[in-house]
């Protein structure tokens, strides 16, 4: 029995092996225009994960969204043994939808040894229990609008609360520069398996990071005025983590030209260690165009 959001997200990212190095994944039948590309990311890590021992953690992974994926309809995760090295594997995974590739990743895992440390500070923030819930936030400005709970659906496997308010006039857009910042957690316990957490950070990686690009230009959560869709997605992996605790997601967007925007995050924990960075570009386009 499935009985928080953190277990339907368990639930989502536990594929079933069809074959040797094959796996299928479900697609939760929404009514939405695709598959939200955060799933089919953690659903490929996932596959890419179980074809190794376990011993050795993901560092790295590099993808791209080829094409819409369906929602409802099953997603096939087939993955190459590209190299199983002394201190290195990796494998590659392209995922397969009514026989066409939508999406592929290639993901490397690496033996933990010691090294040298450094990193950039953490940026001084509010503390999450002194933010509204994204929920509360959008109740008080929208009211219950079906598109607004519907687009809330794919977060609801995690409590977002941004650290700057959501503005929705042109005039509290004005001069607002490409920058967002959101705390996260999963809302319930998503166990123990370290894979588990890394393949639900890769989903939730996906929800906010294009919010860099849009900030200067609409309301985040008003109707949009533009069609927009990732394009490609990377992560780096730097420490441990538990995705079922507060994480602070700091974006921005360094360049939009050309109907594409790029994006780039850091995400820490509540002592400020940074646990992985981000990249993304999306694609933007007027509605109608």
């Amino acid at each position: 029995m499935v009985d928080s959001p953190a277990d339907r997200l368990v639930e989502l990212l536990d594929l079933e092996q069809i074959d040797l190095n094959i796996y299928r994944g479900r697609s939760p039948n929404e009514s939405l225009q695709r598959v939200f590309g955060g799933q089919v990311a953690g659903q490929a890590l996932v596959a890419a994960g179980r074809t190794t021992d376990g011993e050795r953690p993901v560092h790295s992974l590099h993808s791209y969204f080829l094409r819409p994926g369906i929602p409802g309809v099953p997603i096939v995760y087939q993955v190459e043994r590209v190299r199983d090295g002394r201190s290195f594997t990796t494998r590659r995974v392209v995922a397969v939808q009514q026989g066409r590739t939508i999406f592929n990743l290639t993901a490397s895992f690496h033996q933990p040894e010691p090294g040298f440390e450094h990193q950039l500070p953490m940026p001084e923030v509010p503390d999450p229990e002194d933010l509204p819930e994204l929920a509360d936030e959008l109740r008080a400005h929208l009211g219950e609008l079906p598109l607004a709970m519907e687009r809330m659906a794919r977060r609801q496997q995690f409590n977002l609360r941004y650290v700057d308010r959501l503005r929705w006039t042109d005039e509290e857009l004005r001069g607002v520069e490409p920058r967002s910042a959101v705390w996260m957690r999963a809302i319930g316990s998503l166990g123990d398996d370290p894979l588990v957490h890394v393949c639900a950070l890769t989903y939730a990686s996906d929800m906010t990071l294009l919010d860099a690009v849009r900030v200067p230009v609409e309301p985040l959560w008003g109707p949009r005025g533009f069609d927009m869709a990732s394009l490609d997605h990377a992560m780096w992996f730097h420490r441990p983590f538990r995705a079922d605790e507060w994480f602070l997601y700091q974006q921005e967007s360094p360049i939009a030209t050309g109907a594409r925007g790029l994006a780039r995050g850091q995400i820490y924990n509540r002592q400020g260690r940074l646990l992985v960075s981000v990249m993304q570009e999306g694609l933007f386009r007027k509605v109608g165009d």
